[in-house]
């Protein structure tokens, strides 16, 4: 199994879009509308879009989340992001 790579910063973009930074110097901006489209999960983004905006960073880098109406965490892995970033950054070169 190999080592995940903790988040150093995250930031939103625009709605659905994060930019994150990992701890070994990689940066990249992740398109998350897809999943945010979709999902009852999601519906309290979806419903006020303003709340994109209250993405936190877990303190150790290996998650970010929103918390919805119920105090429940929404997240998103450092592993799966950083696997999002990397193919969304292939895609965006090889369309270039």
């Amino acid at each position: 199994m190999t080592d995940i790579i903790a988040m150093q910063s995250a930031e939103p973009v625009i709605f659905g879009v994060v930019k994150i930074v990992w701890n070994d110097g990689f940066a990249g901006v992740v398109d998350l509308r897809p999943l945010l489209a979709k999902g009852e999960m999601f519906a309290f983004l979806r419903a006020d879009p303003g709340r994109f905006d209250g993405l936190k960073l877990e303190e150790h880098g290996y998650k970010i989340f929103w918390l919805d109406d119920q105090g429940d965490e929404i997240d998103f892995g450092a592993d799966s992001l950083r696997q999002r970033a990397e193919r969304q950054a292939s895609l965006l070169h090889l369309a270039s």
